[in-house]
C-alpha cells in the first residue's frame, strides 16, 4: 500500500512538473517575442500599450465574455456593483458647457446642506469649471474622494445674483439597483431591478415589504435591460419566491466541478402570481433568476428572448493592480439548460448577435425562433417543454414596439438632444412646475405635453443640427410626448415616477398587468405547453 501512495504521489508530482515547464516554455518564448521587438522593431512603441492590446486579444480568442481591465476600469466596474461610492451625492448634467444639478441624491451630503435640482457649479475648490469644456469624467474626478475629505462648490441658482459657496463633505453615496416600486392597483405590485449589486437583494426586500404593507398579492418582477452582476444575489433573490429545498442554478467547468445552488424555505414571496419581464438585454443574474422561476413554474415570464450570457468569470488581479475576469465555468438552470448563447464564430460575430436578431424577425415574431427537438427540456412541476440553445424564452412572447420607431426619434435620443433639451425645458419652468404640481398625482392627471412645448423641441434640435423630419416626427409623436412627460417627472420626483408614465405604453408591462388581472390567464400560461 505504501508503494502505491509512493508511486501515485510520483505521477501527480511529475504531472504538476510537466505542466509547469510547458507553462515556462511558452511564457519564455512569449518574453522572447516581446524582447525581440521592443530592441528591434522600425518603429517606437508603447509598451504598455502593446501588452495590454496582446493580452485583450488573446482574451477574446477564448470566449466573448473574458476580459481585461486596467486599474481604473477595475474601480469603475466595482462602484456600480458594491453599492455605494465616496462622493458628494449629486447627478448631474453638462448644458452648454455648464454643469447642472439634475437632483441632489436623497440622504447625501449635497441634499443636506440645501443644493438643489437647477443650481449650476460654477466654481470646484475655487477653480473655475464653467466654459472651458469640461467632460464628465472630469466632473467626477473633482467631486469623488474619501469619505471625509471636504470640496468647495460654488454654485449659480436661478434668481439669485452672488454665488452660493457649500463647503461639502464627501461621505458614502448609495447607487441603487431597484429604479422603481409602486403597486399597480390595490393588489398588484411591480418592482424594477436594474443590476444585482451587493446591496440589491436588501433594496428588494424594503421594497417588497413596502408593496405589503399598501396590499400586494401579486409581483411584476421587471429585470429588463437588466445586464446582470453577483451570482450569489441572483439565487438569494430567486430563493425569494421558491419555497423548499430546490436547485436555482448549477456551474460546472473544465477545472471547477459542478457546484449545486439551492433554495432555502425563507422566501418572502413564495405565494401570490408572479409574473417576470425579459427582453433580449436581460443577461446572466437575469437571466439565471428567469430560468430558476421557469424551470419551477413559479412565474411566468414575458417579453422577449434574453440576451444568452451564461459564462462564469473569475477575477485574478495582476500585479499592476489591473485585472482579468477569465470564464472558469458556465451556468446551467435547474432543468440542465446552457444559458450561454453559442460564441463559436468568434467575438465580431457574438457581438453582431442581437443585431442579427433584429434582421432575423426574432424580435418581431416568435415564429422566426426556431428550437430543434434536442433543445427541448421538461419543466420540474407541470411537465411543460421549454427550450435551450441560449438565453431564456418567455412563455409568452411580445414583439419590440417599433410603430414609434423612426430616424428621428432614434436622433433626439441618440444625440442627447433630447436629454438637453429636457434639461433646459426643466431650468426655465422649475418654479412653475412645482407650482402647478405639487404632488406626482396631479402631475401626472393633468400635465400635457402641449404642441408649443414639443414645438420648442424641434427648434432645439434643429439648433443642434437635427433637421426636422415632419412624417418621422408624426409616427414617433405619442412616444416623443410619453419621454417629455416621463422625465420630468423622473427629475422633480423619481424614477419610480417615470416608470409610472413610462410603463403606461410599454408592452410588456402592460401584457404582464393584463395577466395579473386575469387570473385564469396566469394558469394558461403555465400549463399552455403542456403535452402531457
Amino acid at each position: 500500500m505504501i508503494r502505491k501512495l509512493t508511486f501515485l504521489a510520483f505521477l501527480a508530482f511529475f504531472a504538476v512538473l510537466t505542466a509547469y515547464t510547458q507553462f515556462s516554455e511558452q511564457s519564455l518564448k512569449f518574453g522572447e517575442v516581446f524582447d525581440k521587438i521592443s530592441r528591434f522593431y522600425v518603429d517606437t512603441i508603447n509598451e504598455d500599450k502593446f501588452i495590454e492590446e496582446v493580452i485583450i486579444q488573446m482574451l477574446h480568442d477564448l470566449d466573448p465574455h473574458s476580459s481585461y481591465l486596467n486599474k481604473d476600469e477595475v474601480k469603475a466596474m466595482q462602484e456600480p456593483l458594491d453599492g455605494n461610492f465616496e462622493g458628494i451625492g449629486i447627478s448631474f448634467n453638462i448644458l452648454k458647457d455648464t454643469i447642472f444639478i439634475i437632483n441632489p441624491i436623497p440622504g447625501g451630503p449635497s441634499e443636506k446642506l440645501g443644493i438643489k435640482a437647477g443650481d449650476r457649479i460654477i466654481f470646484i475648490d475655487g477653480e473655475n469649471v464653467a466654459g472651458i469644456g469640461i467632460t464628465s469624467t472630469d466632473v467626477m474626478k473633482k467631486l469623488k474622494g474619501k469619505k471625509g475629505t471636504k470640496v468647495t462648490v460654488s454654485v449659480l441658482r436661478r434668481d439669485i445674483d452672488k454665488l452660493i459657496d457649500f463647503i461639502i463633505t464627501r461621505d458614502e453615496i448609495p447607487i441603487y439597483s431597484v429604479d422603481a416600486s409602486y403597486m399597480i392597483d390595490d393588489k398588484n405590485g411591480y418592482i424594477k431591478l436594474s443590476r444585482f449589486s451587493s446591496t440589491s437583494l436588501k433594496e428588494f426586500l424594503a421594497s417588497l415589504t413596502n408593496l405589503k404593507k399598501q396590499g400586494l398579492r401579486n409581483l411584476i418582477l421587471d429585470l429588463n435591460g437588466n445586464g446582470g452582476g453577483y451570482l450569489n444575489v441572483a439565487f438569494e433573490l430567486a430563493d425569494q419566491f421558491i419555497s423548499g429545498r430546490k436547485m436555482l442554478v448549477y456551474t460546472e467547468g473544465m477545472q471547477n466541478p459542478r457546484r449545486n445552488y439551492y433554495s432555502t424555505d425563507a422566501g418572502e414571496f413564495q405565494e401570490g402570481m408572479l409574473v417576470v419581464m425579459i427582453d433580449e438585454s436581460s443577461a446572466s443574474a437575469s437571466e439565471i433568476v428567469a430560468g430558476a422561476l421557469q424551470d419551477w413554474d413559479r412565474a411566468v415570464i414575458v417579453g422577449r428572448k434574453s440576451f444568452g450570457k451564461g459564462l462564469v468569470q473569475q477575477p485574478f488581479l495582476l500585479s499592476d493592480g489591473s485585472m482579468i475576469r477569465l470564464t472558469v465555468a458556465k451556468y446551467y438552470t435547474p432543468t440542465g439548460r446552457l444559458i450561454q448563447k453559442p460564441y463559436q464564430e468568434g467575438f465580431d460575430a457574438y457581438s453582431r448577435e442581437l443585431a442579427k436578431r433584429n434582421i432575423t424577425g426574432e424580435l418581431i415574431s416568435s415564429d422566426s425562433i426556431s428550437f430543434p427537438d434536442s433543445l427541448k427540456y421538461r419543466t420540474l412541476e407541470l411537465n411543460r417543454i421549454v427550450y435551450g440553445g441560449g438565453g431564456i424564452m418567455p412563455d409568452y412572447f411580445v414583439p419590440i414596439d417599433t410603430t414609434s420607431n423612426s430616424p428621428y426619434y432614434w436622433n433626439l435620443i441618440s444625440r442627447g438632444i433630447f436629454n438637453q433639451f429636457i434639461l433646459k425645458y426643466e431650468d426655465s419652468n422649475r418654479n412653475q412646475l412645482s407650482s402647478n404640481y405639487s404632488n406626482f398625482t396631479k402631475y401626472e392627471k393633468d400635465f400635457y405635453v402641449t404642441d408649443y412645448l414639443t414645438q420648442q423641441l424641434i427648434s432645439y434640435a434643429e439648433a443642434e443640427g437635427l433637421n426636422f423630419e415632419k412624417n418621422e416626427f408624426e409616427k414617433s409623436r405619442k412616444m416623443i410626448n410619453l419621454l417629455i412627460k416621463a422625465y420630468i417627472a423622473r427629475d422633480l420626483w423619481s424614477t419610480t415616477e417615470f416608470y409610472k408614465i413610462y410603463n403606461q405604453k410599454n408592452p410588456i408591462f402592460l401584457k404582464a398587468v393584463e395577466i395579473l388581472k386575469n387570473p385564469e390567464l396566469y394558469t394558461m400560461k403555465l400549463e399552455a405547453y403542456s403535452d402531457n
